[in-house]
């Protein structure tokens, strides 16, 4: 009877080793595959007030090098971001539409030291995209060697004193961390956002904007800020950037507000 119990059995007990041993196949294969990218798409409310996806995380579509076609071999679309990964032989970026008015929000993860940066406004003018477009910029405040900081237009507007650190405010996430970005383009008011966190407003061609070019190193550029429309740019020269959930929703001009009117 033992043995006739035992032969009956062990054929369960086979059973039992195989679907264990196939559901342990199974777990390490998901684990070792790669995972799908996530984002970069508009949920249908998003859809519905106007928001535009400029980067698909598959491929370089709405993208070219400034003044040529295509994108130079050191800007990869890496697990669903817009990476600049090699910025010897990557150059900077524009979209192929221009935009006038508007709201951008991206997600950026910047390398250790590294220093990038979102250009509007820009033009065909200027022999590089910061001849033309203001720029927001993008770095590793802790170790990039640029002393304009994240966040700040460069070289004219930057955050004030942060009252509990005695610093000048910072909201950025250490290097390597995933952080959001959004900026307000309008003839009213410019707003820089870094991870929820309001830095400064101004305003494009008022005294006090004309002011703060004339004082910088912008004065020499004859067609910096000057146009109401442009593409958008992403600096791919000063180290390693990615780039995901690129949105922008583009703004009416208010009646009466046209700029010619305020820009030499």
């Amino acid at each position: 009877m033992a043995i006739q119990n035992t032969n009956r059995i062990w054929p369960v007990a086979a059973v039992f080793v195989l679907l264990l041993a196939a559901k342990t196949a199974f777990a390490d294969s998901q684990a070792d595959a790669p995972t799908a990218p996530s984002g970069n798409t508009l949920t249908a409310a998003e859809r519905t007030d106007g928001w535009k996806l400029l980067f698909d995380g598959v491929d370089f579509a709405g993208w070219h090098n400034f003044k040529r076609e295509g994108v130079r071999p050191g800007w990869q679309v890496k697990d669903g971001a817009l990476v600049c990964a090699d910025p010897h032989n990557a150059g900077d970026i524009v979209t192929t539409d221009k935009f006038d008015w508007f709201e951008l929000q991206l997600d950026y993860n910047i390398s250790e030291g590294g220093n990038s940066g979102i250009m509007f406004h820009v033009t065909d003018a200027g022999r590089a995209v910061w001849a033309t477009g203001p720029e927001f910029q993008l770095e590793d405040n802790a170790k990039a060697a640029d002393p304009q900081r994240c966040g700040w237009l460069y070289a004219l507007y930057q955050p004030p004193v942060d009252a509990r650190t005695g610093k000048i405010l910072d909201a950025t996430k250490p290097a390597g961390e995933w952080n959001h970005v959004r900026l307000l383009v309008t003839p009213e008011k410019c707003v820089h956002e870094i991870n929820g966190v309001k830095y400064f407003e101004y305003v494009i061609g008022s005294d006090d904007f004309k002011q703060r070019v004339a004082a910088s190193k912008f004065s020499k550029m004859p067609f910096f800020a000057k146009s109401d429309s442009g593409y958008l740019a992403l600096q791919g020269d000063h180290g390693s950037v990615s780039f995901r959930n690129i949105k922008l929703r583009p703004l009416p001009a208010p009646p009466g507000s046209a700029m010619e009117n305020r820009r030499p």
